[in-house]
């Protein structure tokens, strides 16, 4: 095993990042590329040796770290973005080879949301306080304790994006961190850590283990030593973790899937909803938010979707370096397969493609066409169960309370999108959907201000702001007397 591949004429080291030293393992896993099937490198495959030493380097270094002021915390925090910026074409570059995502949204959104999200926590850091409250004359104190060592587990999807939104508030809340990005996306975590130690973090704060889930994942989230664990994925890994961390009582937050529904009523700007349903195609479909369940009124679902296929047929599908490509590959030989046997078994069952059903022979390699599937049944597999593709459904609707009930007639509830012109109607509905955000005319805006999780098999726990330190601190009430001091005069 090489210690560096180059991606781009990008360097990657491809050992762990430990106690701020580079760790190689005895044995590796491939990392390939999306775009092409082409072998990026050799990635350093961790199990549970691995595991103890990065959760060791994570205790060794906890206490000096929450003994940190917040103020040089912040700062640290404040030149990791900095780093980030400086190496913001390269990040893009290596993210796209690695996980097929579009050039020009790394370029654009994703990597200045990262280093965004080191910013944003920094800052929130030194705001948060809870005023002092009185109890019969007592004084009662609210603090953030720093918790320990966190384990993030982190997705292939957005891969930087999302590991730095959990890793950001966890250094901030003064804990140290054991990273494990998704296998088939590690490469800049690897990045991260380099940036991270530049910046002046110590040694031990943050550490970077690669591996598979099924071989490292539980020496991590069964360790005695882990305080926290923060994972996003799917629900089936989701369980797992949890029975792995019950026997410790390791409080976990989990980031989950969705079946999120748009609906569309007659009273809405039917060429604005358009545009929304359009946009639920991002990243080749695997958005965990994406509203895949679009939900018509009847009296104007012909039009809609006459619209919707006009619109969906002029996205430019191909190579994700192109400025020009809407949507890229999808990311792994074993997500397509699963896609295509949704889509099959879906065909199979009544449903009829409107739109594309089937991987784009022409473009080679993991390139699923853009498929809007009609006729299906509201308990059928296709409606029930995450995709993780550029697959949506369309249902009809008479009435407002049949939209809600079809709505919230998944296991899920991680998000919902409502098109309608009527004030008072999106307040009745939004009120009634079971979801962890609700969109109201628009899509994907995100605040880090706001609580973000879902609700029943969608998530546990939310996290932004606030909320963020509320899970990665023990608060602390301190109540204290009057009039309770000796006078040393």
């Amino acid at each position: 095993m090489t210690d560096k591949i180059t991606v781009a004429g990008v360097a990657v080291d491809t050992r762990h990042f430990i106690g701020a030293e580079r760790v190689a393992s005895a044995e590796t896993f491939t990392d390939t590329s999306p775009i092409d099937g082409s072998v990026l490198g050799e990635i350093a495959r961790g199990g549970r040796a691995e595991a103890e030493a990065a959760v060791g380097a994570a205790k060794a270094a906890f206490p000096a770290w929450a003994a940190t002021s917040r103020a040089e915390r912040a700062r640290i925090l404040h030149a990791i973005a900095d780093g980030v910026e400086k190496r913001i074409e390269e990040l893009a570059i290596v993210e796209t080879h690695d996980n097929g995502a579009l050039l020009r949204s790394h370029r654009r959104g994703v990597m200045p949301r990262v280093a965004h999200n080191f910013r944003f926590f920094a800052d929130w850091l030194l705001t948060l306080d809870h005023d002092d409250f009185e109890t019969r004359g007592h004084t009662n104190h609210v603090s953030w304790d720093p918790a320990g060592p966190s384990v993030l587990i982190t997705p292939w999807n957005a891969p930087l994006m999302l590991a730095t939104w959990k890793v950001a508030p966890a250094l901030a809340a003064g804990n140290t961190v054991v990273l494990k990005p998704a296998e088939w996306s590690p490469l800049t975590a690897s990045l991260l850590a380099d940036i991270a130690a530049e910046a002046g973090l110590p040694a031990g704060v943050l550490n970077v283990v690669q591996g598979l889930g099924a071989e490292i994942g539980d020496a991590l989230t069964s360790h005695p030593d882990v305080r926290r664990i923060s994972f996003t994925g799917s629900v089936p890994t989701a369980q797992r973790i949890a029975e792995s961390a019950a026997a410790r009582l390791t409080p976990l937050s989990l980031e989950l899937g969705g079946k999120s529904p748009l609906l569309v009523f007659a009273d809405a700007d039917l060429d604005l909803a358009v545009d929304l349903a359009v946009e639920q195609y991002d990243n080749a479909g695997q958005v965990c938010l994406a509203a895949t369940r679009i939900l018509v009124e009847e009296s104007i679902a012909d039009e809609f979707t006459r619209r919707f296929v006009d619109k969906a047929s002029r996205l430019k599908q191909g190579d994700p370096r192109d400025e020009a490509t809407d949507l890229g590959p999808n990311i792994h030989p074993r997500q397509l397969e699963k896609i295509d046997g949704f889509v099959r078994r879906a065909i199979g069952q009544g449903a009829r493609a409107v739109i594309g059903g089937t991987p784009d022979t022409g473009l080679g390699g993991l390139f699923y066409r853009p498929t809007l599937l009609t006729d299906v049944a509201q308990d059928s597999e296709i409606v029930q169960e995450e995709v993780f593709g550029p697959v949506l459904t369309l249902q009809t609707f008479a009435t407002e309370e049949e939209a809600v009930r079809l709505a919230n007639d998944t296991r899920f509830g991680l998000a919902a999108t409502l098109a309608t012109g009527d004030h008072e109607r999106a307040e009745r509905v939004t009120a009634r959907l079971v979801a962890g955000t609700v969109w109201v005319n628009c899509f994907f805006v995100r605040d880090l201000q706001a609580p973000f999780g879902g609700s029943r098999h969608s998530g546990v726990g939310r996290e932004g702001g606030t909320w963020s330190f509320d899970f990665y601190c023990d608060l602390k009430n301190t109540v204290t007397a009057p009039n309770g001091w000796k006078n040393h005069g």
